[in-house]
């Protein structure tokens, strides 16, 4: 095949040799698949790497998701346990009718045991989450079992009450202790601070 005796005007392109339109179609098609690996193809593989670069923290994710879920009834279980004892919480706290009966229940176990008050003193409320708390100074003069006593006596009324900064010291005029510390109750919301006068006369047991 003599190439100078070709027409290559494009034109004239239907009349060309067999092997000279394949290979012009080879080096079509070899240039548009080029093209398109280059646009298309390579941006594929790119995005192909990336997905497989994410997939061990993804299948982490996941097994976190499965163990969860797969715990969800025992979370469940725990959260309906949890809440049953917020609300008996809540049951045991004062209204604020209740608060000044229990502060005066407060001081008449002090009493009853025996003890003799020197102070109780009711402290500007504090605001919680969902409650208020009412620190309660006392300072009571007793003997150590008459101390017992009171401790164990809070212990018993209906309300939650607490004991906070117990010192303990004697009282070197009378042989006795002297007791001073913060009781604390608790209420839902933030309502004033009830006022209380208490009987501080010692209860003489027989």
């Amino acid at each position: 095949m003599n190439l100078s005796e070709i027409n290559w005007d494009i034109h004239a392109a239907g009349y060309w040799p067999a092997p000279i339109k394949n290979l012009i179609i080879t080096m079509v098609y070899l240039i548009v698949l080029t093209i398109g690996v280059y646009f298309d193809t390579l941006n594929q593989l790119n995005v192909l790497n990336s997905a497989k670069n994410k997939e061990p923290t993804l299948k982490s994710e996941f097994q976190k998701k499965q163990k969860k879920a797969s715990n969800l009834q025992d979370y469940q279980n725990q959260l309906s346990q949890i809440e049953i004892s917020l609300d008996e919480l809540m049951r045991q706290m004062p209204t604020e009718e209740e608060l000044a009966s229990l502060l005066v229940d407060i001081s008449q176990t002090g009493l009853a045991s025996g003890l003799q008050f020197k102070l109780f003193k009711p402290e500007k409320r504090i605001l919680k989450d969902f409650y208020s708390e009412l620190p309660i100074n006392i300072q009571v003069i007793g003997k150590y079992e008459e101390l017992g006593l009171f401790v164990s006596g809070l212990a018993l009324l209906p309300r939650i009450v607490t004991l906070h900064n117990i010192s303990i010291n004697p009282d070197g005029s009378s042989g006795n202790l002297i007791m001073n510390a913060i009781i604390k109750t608790y209420n839902e919301g933030d309502t004033a601070t009830p006022t209380i006068t208490v009987n501080k006369k010692r209860v003489i047991k027989k």
